[in-house]
């Protein structure tokens, strides 16, 4: 059964106001609205609501100080923030003042009734210490898809839990790790990063945890592993994926008992470190096939965080993009601009490569480009020099395929994504080889060649018509 209550919505937008008012006077809650923090102080003077919903940014304050002050004076208060800044600061910095949750808007009504209910059933969630800048911090992007990021490690600075980061190569997964550790407690200890990957197999061990001297062959002298040099920090395993099972087996004692030994050594250490992994491997399907231990993965995602492809959060692409030519800048390279069918290009383009292919592309436009000001044409024409032509195989062969395609046609001819024409003629495209390779394999014969595809023979005779092949 839903609890009701009496709740707070505070913001200086009516339209806003309204909607929320009415969606939570229908869930059964008396509602009292407010424009600014004063109305606000005016409203709680008549008695303390049992959820306060609020904006960021008020005429007359900034509504994440108020919930601070008003936490502090009512700990059980649970306050709900709403914002369309939609940065990670604003994100950490609710839960850091004590806010219950963190919409950002444009919100769903939905969510936030079931918000209202929670925060009436299980009151504040506390604070965190205080967080770095903005400017500081490495992740940027407001699409909806990392809002989602930014709301599990807003969850999870505060704590010690293991986090899995997944997401493709050049997503930003280490940028991740990185803010987990520096929004966190153990901010002022060593931040490690350590790629599996890059270490042969038989050195892994002794990265990890040290090795004793005469442990092994050209170990003339003690030396500390990684789990012992972060000490009171975090230690970034990337690449998880690729690490050998003797090693798996290793480090999974590590995390079941808290404690290690050195290659070699017999001394038990205590392992105070933070845990954060990544991969852009589909951990599960290794897990399935064996080359990855199925214990070890359940240790490793107790957190799981996803980072969405750069094609997947397109209307991130310029607020990146302009961020990499303002570090080309501070890095001595010219200032650069982006005229607005150079975004437009951006944009379009598929980036294979993700957020490092981006940052890569604003730093060669900052040296080579001829103008301050970057037209679509010049973007197009450094994409046709620098998109690898992707050659894909096996089973993924046909997907990757039609990515590239895509991404091509966003290069050469980008207003084929908008004119209304790409489904029929990636279908063509597509249709054409697969007739043609079933045709040669039953000798042209157009009834066999038909049975095979599940079409009868005047469909096909159709298809060979409006794709001009000759049978």
């Amino acid at each position: 059964m839903n609890r009701t209550g009496r709740i707070l919505v505070v913001d200086d937008d009516a339209a806003i106001r309204t909607v929320v008012g009415q969606a939570l006077q229908r869930d059964g809650h008396r509602v009292v609205l407010a424009a600014t923090i004063a109305e606000a102080d005016a409203r709680l003077s008549a008695g303390l609501p049992d959820v306060l919903v609020t904006d960021v940014v008020l005429p007359d304050g900034n509504g994440l100080d108020m919930v601070a002050r008003l936490v502090a004076q009512h700990p059980g208060l649970p306050a709900i923030v709403l914002s369309a800044q939609n940065t990670l600061t604003t994100a950490v910095r609710s839960t850091e003042v004590g806010a219950f949750d963190y919409l950002p808007k444009p919100f769903d009504l939905d969510a936030l009734s079931q918000s209202v209910q929670s925060a009436l059933a299980r009151g504040s969630s506390g604070a965190l210490e205080p967080i770095a800048s903005e400017d500081a911090l490495p992740l940027i992007g407001r699409s909806p898809a990392m809002q989602d990021v930014y709301r599990i490690i807003a969850r999870v600075v505060s704590n010690d839990l293991t986090v899995l980061v997944s997401g493709e190569s050049g997503t930003g997964k280490e940028l991740v790790a990185r803010a987990i550790h520096d929004l966190g407690p153990r901010r002022r200890a060593p931040f490690l990063a350590l790629n599996m990957a890059a270490i042969p197999r038989e050195l892994i061990e002794a990265e990890l945890f040290g090795h004793e001297r005469g442990a092994f062959t050209g170990a003339q002298a003690r030396s500390a592993g990684r789990f012992e040099q972060a000490a009171g920090g975090t230690l970034f395993l990337d690449e998880i994926g690729d690490m050998p099972m003797e090693a798996q087996t290793r480090l999974l004692r590590v995390l079941q008992s808290g404690e290690f030994t050195t290659v070699g050594g017999a001394r038990t250490i205590r392992a105070d470190v933070r845990i954060v992994a990544a991969t852009n491997r589909d951990l599960a399907q290794l897990v399935a096939t064996g080359q990855f231990r199925e214990d070890l993965f359940y240790r490793l995602n107790v957190v799981p965080v996803t980072l969405p492809a750069l094609r997947a959060r397109r209307q991130d692409i310029a607020l990146l993009a302009r961020h990499f030519l303002d570090r080309a800048v501070e890095d001595g390279l010219p200032r650069k601009q982006l005229a607005a069918d150079a975004l437009a290009v951006l944009e379009a383009y598929d980036w294979p490569g993700n957020v490092r292919e981006l940052e890569n592309m604003m730093r060669r436009m900052s040296v080579l480009a001829r103008d301050e000001r970057i037209d679509g044409a010049e973007v197009r024409a450094m994409l046709g020099g620098g998109a690898p032509q992707q050659r894909p195989a096996g089973d993924a062969g046909i997907e990757a395929a039609i990515h590239a395609r895509i991404a091509r046609l966003a290069i050469e001819e980008p207003s084929a994504l908008d004119d209304g024409t790409l489904y029929d003629r990636i279908i063509a495209e597509v249709a054409r080889p697969m007739i043609q390779a079933l045709l040669a394999r039953h000798g042209n014969n157009q009834l066999r060649a038909a049975r095979a595809l599940g079409i009868n023979r005047n469909t096909l005779r159709k298809r060979l018509d409006v794709l001009g092949i000759d049978a």
